[in-house]
Protein backbone atom coordinates (compact mmCIF):
# COMPACT_ATOMS: atom_id res chain seq x y z
CA UNK A 1 0.00 0.00 0.00
CA UNK A 2 1.85 3.76 -0.96
CA UNK A 3 2.28 6.15 1.69
CA UNK A 4 -0.79 8.16 0.41
CA UNK A 5 -3.00 5.34 1.00
CA UNK A 6 -1.78 4.40 3.90
CA UNK A 7 -2.33 8.03 5.41
CA UNK A 8 -5.50 8.19 3.76
CA UNK A 9 -6.78 4.77 5.66
CA UNK A 10 -5.20 5.52 9.40
CA UNK A 11 -7.17 9.14 9.23
CA UNK A 12 -10.37 8.13 7.86
CA UNK A 13 -10.74 5.19 10.21
CA UNK A 14 -9.91 7.29 13.08
CA UNK A 15 -12.19 9.88 12.51
CA UNK A 16 -15.09 7.06 11.05
CA UNK A 17 -14.08 5.29 15.04
CA UNK A 18 -14.96 8.31 16.87
CA UNK A 19 -17.78 9.21 15.38
CA UNK A 20 -19.68 5.99 15.87
CA UNK A 21 -18.21 5.78 19.19
CA UNK A 22 -19.57 8.89 20.63
CA UNK A 23 -22.99 9.31 18.62
CA UNK A 24 -23.84 5.73 20.15
CA UNK A 25 -22.34 5.68 23.63
CA UNK A 26 -26.14 5.84 24.87
CA UNK A 27 -27.43 2.18 22.84
CA UNK A 28 -23.56 0.58 23.64
CA UNK A 29 -24.58 1.18 27.32
CA UNK A 30 -28.22 -0.12 27.43
CA UNK A 31 -27.14 -2.71 25.44
CA UNK A 32 -23.83 -3.75 28.08
CA UNK A 33 -26.43 -2.83 31.24
CA UNK A 34 -28.79 -5.54 29.77
CA UNK A 35 -26.66 -8.56 29.50
CA UNK A 36 -24.61 -7.94 32.57
CA UNK A 37 -24.89 -10.64 35.39
CA UNK A 38 -26.81 -7.99 38.00
CA UNK A 39 -29.47 -7.10 35.44
CA UNK A 40 -30.00 -4.40 33.92
CA UNK A 41 -32.27 -2.02 36.91
CA UNK A 42 -29.45 -2.83 39.21
CA UNK A 43 -26.03 -2.04 36.58
CA UNK A 44 -27.77 1.49 36.55
CA UNK A 45 -31.13 1.60 34.07
CA UNK A 46 -31.51 4.63 32.34
CA UNK A 47 -29.02 6.98 35.18
CA UNK A 48 -25.90 7.64 34.38
CA UNK A 49 -26.40 6.84 30.26
CA UNK A 50 -22.75 8.24 29.23
CA UNK A 51 -21.05 6.74 31.88
CA UNK A 52 -17.63 5.71 30.98
CA UNK A 53 -17.63 7.91 27.73
CA UNK A 54 -14.05 8.87 28.32
CA UNK A 55 -12.84 5.74 27.97
CA UNK A 56 -14.20 5.41 24.43
CA UNK A 57 -13.07 8.41 23.67
CA UNK A 58 -9.30 8.22 24.03
CA UNK A 59 -9.97 4.32 22.69
CA UNK A 60 -11.57 4.88 19.53
CA UNK A 61 -9.75 6.87 17.00
CA UNK A 62 -6.61 4.83 17.23
CA UNK A 63 -8.41 1.58 17.59
CA UNK A 64 -10.11 1.73 14.07
CA UNK A 65 -7.12 3.74 12.92
CA UNK A 66 -5.29 0.12 13.40
CA UNK A 67 -8.04 -1.74 11.62
CA UNK A 68 -8.23 -0.13 8.66
CA UNK A 69 -4.76 0.36 8.25
CA UNK A 70 -4.23 -3.66 9.02
CA UNK A 71 -7.65 -4.43 6.76
CA UNK A 72 -6.59 -2.24 3.35
CA UNK A 73 -2.98 -3.47 3.70
CA UNK A 74 -3.68 -6.73 4.07
CA UNK A 75 -6.01 -6.36 1.32
CA UNK A 76 -3.80 -4.65 -1.41
CA UNK A 77 -1.03 -7.42 -0.39
CA UNK A 78 -2.80 -10.78 -1.10
CA UNK A 79 -4.77 -9.49 -3.90
CA UNK A 80 -1.65 -8.53 -5.70
CA UNK A 81 0.03 -12.45 -5.65
CA UNK A 82 -1.14 -15.59 -6.40
CA UNK A 83 -4.40 -17.44 -6.01
CA UNK A 84 -5.65 -14.32 -3.88
CA UNK A 85 -6.03 -12.27 -7.06
CA UNK A 86 -8.40 -14.58 -8.08
CA UNK A 87 -11.81 -12.78 -8.50
CA UNK A 88 -13.85 -16.15 -6.96
CA UNK A 89 -11.50 -15.87 -4.11
CA UNK A 90 -12.26 -12.06 -2.91
CA UNK A 91 -14.34 -12.47 0.00
CA UNK A 92 -11.64 -14.91 1.36
CA UNK A 93 -9.19 -12.02 0.93
CA UNK A 94 -12.20 -10.18 2.41
CA UNK A 95 -12.29 -12.12 5.86
CA UNK A 96 -8.62 -12.79 6.15
CA UNK A 97 -7.88 -9.20 5.82
CA UNK A 98 -10.57 -8.34 8.54
CA UNK A 99 -9.75 -11.24 10.36
CA UNK A 100 -6.07 -9.75 10.85
CA UNK A 101 -7.23 -6.32 11.14
CA UNK A 102 -9.80 -7.41 14.46
CA UNK A 103 -6.62 -9.02 16.21
CA UNK A 104 -4.08 -5.87 15.75
CA UNK A 105 -7.09 -3.30 17.17
CA UNK A 106 -8.38 -5.42 19.88
CA UNK A 107 -4.75 -4.97 21.39
CA UNK A 108 -5.93 -1.25 21.60
CA UNK A 109 -9.53 -1.80 22.03
CA UNK A 110 -10.11 -4.68 25.04
CA UNK A 111 -8.40 -2.05 27.43
CA UNK A 112 -10.57 0.43 27.11
CA UNK A 113 -13.57 -1.54 26.77
CA UNK A 114 -12.82 -3.19 30.28
CA UNK A 115 -12.81 0.18 31.58
CA UNK A 116 -15.69 1.18 29.85
CA UNK A 117 -17.95 -1.61 30.58
CA UNK A 118 -16.43 -1.64 34.26
CA UNK A 119 -18.18 2.36 34.38
CA UNK A 120 -21.51 1.79 32.33
CA UNK A 121 -22.31 -1.32 34.83
CA UNK A 122 -21.12 0.89 37.94
CA UNK A 123 -22.50 4.38 38.45
CA UNK A 124 -20.64 4.86 41.71
CA UNK A 125 -17.21 5.27 40.44
CA UNK A 126 -16.13 7.30 37.36
CA UNK A 127 -13.21 6.23 34.19
CA UNK A 128 -10.10 7.16 36.06
CA UNK A 129 -11.55 5.28 39.45
CA UNK A 130 -12.25 1.92 37.48
CA UNK A 131 -8.90 2.13 35.80
CA UNK A 132 -6.94 2.66 38.78
CA UNK A 133 -9.24 -0.24 40.70
CA UNK A 134 -8.46 -2.26 37.96
CA UNK A 135 -4.34 -2.04 37.72
CA UNK A 136 -4.58 -2.29 41.38
CA UNK A 137 -6.28 -5.32 41.66
CA UNK A 138 -5.30 -7.30 38.96
CA UNK A 139 -2.64 -5.25 37.16
CA UNK A 140 -2.00 -5.01 33.41
CA UNK A 141 -3.57 -8.27 32.55
CA UNK A 142 -6.78 -7.18 34.29
CA UNK A 143 -7.54 -4.66 31.38
CA UNK A 144 -6.70 -7.46 28.65
CA UNK A 145 -9.37 -9.74 30.67
CA UNK A 146 -11.84 -10.94 28.00
CA UNK A 147 -9.15 -10.43 24.81
CA UNK A 148 -9.58 -13.72 23.84
CA UNK A 149 -13.37 -14.03 23.75
CA UNK A 150 -13.42 -9.70 22.03
CA UNK A 151 -11.24 -11.34 19.46
CA UNK A 152 -13.50 -15.01 18.94
CA UNK A 153 -16.46 -12.28 18.89
CA UNK A 154 -15.43 -9.62 16.25
CA UNK A 155 -13.44 -12.73 14.04
CA UNK A 156 -16.82 -14.00 13.21
CA UNK A 157 -18.04 -10.48 13.27
CA UNK A 158 -15.99 -9.35 10.52
CA UNK A 159 -16.17 -12.64 8.52
CA UNK A 160 -19.72 -11.78 8.10
CA UNK A 161 -19.42 -8.00 7.62
CA UNK A 162 -17.04 -6.85 5.61
CA UNK A 163 -17.16 -9.76 2.89
CA UNK A 164 -21.28 -8.49 2.88
CA UNK A 165 -20.50 -5.30 2.84
CA UNK A 166 -17.94 -5.78 -0.22
CA UNK A 167 -20.46 -7.81 -2.31
CA UNK A 168 -23.46 -5.08 -2.03
CA UNK A 169 -21.03 -2.63 -2.97
CA UNK A 170 -19.56 -4.39 -5.95
CA UNK A 171 -23.34 -5.73 -7.15
CA UNK A 172 -24.81 -2.09 -6.48
CA UNK A 173 -22.20 -0.38 -8.22
CA UNK A 174 -22.44 -2.97 -11.21
CA UNK A 175 -26.30 -2.43 -10.91
CA UNK A 176 -25.83 0.95 -11.52
CA UNK A 177 -22.84 1.52 -13.83
CA UNK A 178 -20.50 3.80 -11.51
CA UNK A 179 -18.94 3.61 -8.32
CA UNK A 180 -20.92 4.00 -5.50
CA UNK A 181 -21.16 7.20 -3.41
CA UNK A 182 -20.54 7.43 0.08
CA UNK A 183 -23.91 7.54 1.30
CA UNK A 184 -24.76 4.02 -0.43
CA UNK A 185 -21.81 2.38 0.94
CA UNK A 186 -23.02 3.52 4.00
CA UNK A 187 -26.18 1.82 3.33
CA UNK A 188 -24.31 -1.41 2.56
CA UNK A 189 -22.59 -1.20 5.98
CA UNK A 190 -25.93 -1.00 7.75
CA UNK A 191 -27.20 -3.57 6.74
CA UNK A 192 -24.26 -5.80 6.50
CA UNK A 193 -23.51 -4.51 10.07
CA UNK A 194 -27.21 -5.62 11.35
CA UNK A 195 -26.94 -8.98 10.11
CA UNK A 196 -23.46 -9.38 11.16
CA UNK A 197 -24.49 -7.76 14.85
CA UNK A 198 -27.94 -10.70 15.12
CA UNK A 199 -25.96 -13.72 14.47
CA UNK A 200 -23.01 -12.64 16.68
CA UNK A 201 -24.87 -11.37 19.80
CA UNK A 202 -24.11 -15.05 22.21
CA UNK A 203 -20.95 -13.92 22.00
CA UNK A 204 -21.19 -10.59 22.69
CA UNK A 205 -22.97 -11.98 25.60
CA UNK A 206 -20.29 -14.27 26.79
CA UNK A 207 -17.58 -10.94 26.37
CA UNK A 208 -19.25 -8.73 28.43
CA UNK A 209 -20.46 -11.38 31.21
CA UNK A 210 -16.16 -12.14 31.45
CA UNK A 211 -15.33 -8.29 31.63
CA UNK A 212 -17.95 -7.83 34.11
CA UNK A 213 -16.66 -10.66 36.20
CA UNK A 214 -15.38 -10.59 40.03
CA UNK A 215 -11.98 -11.15 39.80
CA UNK A 216 -11.27 -14.94 40.78
CA UNK A 217 -14.43 -16.31 39.72
CA UNK A 218 -14.61 -18.74 37.15
CA UNK A 219 -16.45 -16.25 34.79
CA UNK A 220 -13.31 -14.43 34.74
CA UNK A 221 -11.50 -16.94 33.97
CA UNK A 222 -12.98 -16.31 29.99
CA UNK A 223 -13.95 -19.63 29.28
CA UNK A 224 -16.69 -18.80 26.85
CA UNK A 225 -18.15 -21.70 25.96
CA UNK A 226 -18.66 -22.51 29.99
CA UNK A 227 -20.60 -18.55 29.92
CA UNK A 228 -22.64 -19.61 26.84
CA UNK A 229 -23.53 -22.73 29.01
CA UNK A 230 -24.55 -21.27 32.12
CA UNK A 231 -26.72 -18.40 30.20
CA UNK A 232 -28.44 -21.19 28.32
CA UNK A 233 -29.48 -22.86 31.75
CA UNK A 234 -30.35 -20.03 33.94
CA UNK A 235 -31.85 -18.15 31.12
CA UNK A 236 -32.53 -20.30 27.72
CA UNK A 237 -32.26 -18.78 24.30
CA UNK A 238 -33.76 -15.09 25.54
CA UNK A 239 -30.04 -14.57 27.67
CA UNK A 240 -28.20 -15.62 25.07
CA UNK A 241 -29.85 -12.94 22.68
CA UNK A 242 -30.15 -10.46 25.47
CA UNK A 243 -29.33 -6.85 24.38
CA UNK A 244 -29.76 -8.17 20.58
CA UNK A 245 -32.05 -5.22 19.73
CA UNK A 246 -30.10 -2.46 20.77
CA UNK A 247 -27.36 -4.23 19.72
CA UNK A 248 -28.82 -4.62 16.46
CA UNK A 249 -29.62 -1.03 16.37
CA UNK A 250 -26.65 -0.06 17.41
CA UNK A 251 -24.11 -1.45 14.89
CA UNK A 252 -26.87 -1.10 12.01
CA UNK A 253 -26.93 2.40 12.66
CA UNK A 254 -22.54 2.51 13.20
CA UNK A 255 -22.27 0.86 10.30
CA UNK A 256 -24.23 3.28 8.31
CA UNK A 257 -21.90 6.02 10.04
CA UNK A 258 -18.36 4.21 10.28
CA UNK A 259 -18.38 2.46 7.04
CA UNK A 260 -19.80 5.92 5.11
CA UNK A 261 -17.64 8.21 7.09
CA UNK A 262 -14.73 6.11 6.00
CA UNK A 263 -15.56 5.75 2.59
CA UNK A 264 -16.31 9.79 2.65
CA UNK A 265 -13.19 10.77 4.71
CA UNK A 266 -10.81 8.40 2.59
CA UNK A 267 -12.02 9.34 -0.75
CA UNK A 268 -11.49 12.75 -0.06
CA UNK A 269 -7.81 12.35 1.15
CA UNK A 270 -7.03 10.22 -2.12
Amino acid sequence: MERREFIASLVAGGCAGMCVDLTLFPLDTIKTRLQSQQGFAKAGGLRGIYAGVPSAAIGSFPNAAAFFVTYESTKARLGARGAFSDPYITPVTHMLAASLGEIVACLIRVPTEVVKQRTQACLSSNTYQVLLATLREEGVRGLYRGYRSTVLREIPFSLVQFPLWEYLKTHWSWRQGHTLSSWQAAVCGAFAGAVAALVTTPLDVAKTRIMLAKAGTSTARGNILSVLLHVWKNKGLMGLFSGSIPRVMSISLGGFIFLGAYEQVRSTLL
